[in-house]
């Protein structure tokens, strides 16, 4: 592709697409690193309150895949403990955090399917915010190679 100047003298290669094509997704990256961070913190918080009191969620019926609360509380720690980690290196750029980003919304999606008959509204809710999270990192060009 041929490169052109800017009003400021600086050059840059026009995106395939048109202006700004790619803008989107590739701010949708960088939220989507937000948005694994704060999932994280909520789940790490999510899974303090579970381990130290037994009491604090109910189960709304019986379901399969019901496990202990102290046993959520320690699934919702080790994996937002992990979301924080991938979050924050999306956020700085590390190429690795962006495959690692994906693995890890893709079990917040199964953990939070499984832990909906404890809290139904945020349980959809992170499950929306896993999926925006895949799709923004698998659409972000921003740091592949140009053909």
């Amino acid at each position: 592709m041929a490169q052109t100047a800017s009003p400021s003298g600086a050059h840059h290669t026009p995106s395939r697409g048109g202006h700004g094509s790619h803008t989107w997704a590739t701010g949708g990256a960088m939220f989507a690193g937000v948005l694994l961070f704060v999932d994280g913190i909520l789940a790490v918080l999510n899974g303090v309150v579970s381990i130290a009191r037994d009491n604090v969620y109910t189960l709304n019926g019986s379901y399969t895949y019901q496990f202990t609360l102290t046993s959520w509380g320690w699934i919702h720690l080790v994996v937002g403990a992990l979301l924080v980690l991938t979050g924050l290196g999306i956020m700085s750029g590390a190429p690795w955090a962006r495959v690692i980003g994906v693995g890890m919304a893709s079990v917040s999606i199964v953990a939070n399917f499984m832990w909906l008959p404890y809290q139904p509204v945020w349980a959809v809710i992170a499950i929306a915010i896993g999926v925006f999270v895949i799709w923004s990192l698998l659409t972000d060009r921003s740091r592949t190679p140009a053909r």
